[in-house]
């Protein structure tokens, strides 16, 4: 039994699945705990600056940066801009307080802040 057009279409299938495949890259870095909140409104990330801010790392677009490369890499965006800004629920407030004080220096004010969705019950009566 030869076995050569059985692998012919194994690798037509697997050549089609690849090419068929949508590659997302992740964009977020850090492993976030983020607060919740009970508003809801859709984020479209596509285009906007995403910036993820932990107890220890700050992430702008998926790579990570010091305070002052933030500065210099947030500079080269526009005021229309929009900001996606993701933050551990574990951040003191004063670490958040030194970025917004870079984004206001900048004059950059399209900021959104990304919570989770609180779990609302209500009581049916």
């Amino acid at each position: 039994m030869d076995l050569t057009p059985l692998i012919d279409v194994v690798f037509l299938l697997l050549i089609f699945f690849i090419v068929a495949s949508e590659f997302k890259k992740n964009e977020t870095i850090l492993n976030l705990t983020l607060p919740n909140s009970a508003s809801l409104q859709e984020v479209h990330e596509k285009k906007d600056v995403i910036i993820e801010l932990s107890k220890d790392k700050i992430v702008l677009n998926a790579k990570a940066v010091e305070l002052e490369q933030l500065k210099q890499n947030l500079s080269t965006f526009s005021k229309q801009t929009p900001l996606v800004f993701k933050i551990d629920k574990e951040v003191k407030y004063e670490r958040i307080i030194k970025i917004i004080d870079i984004l206001n220096e900048l004059d950059l004010s399209n900021l959104l802040l990304v919570t989770k969705q609180e779990n609302m019950i209500k009581e049916i009566k």
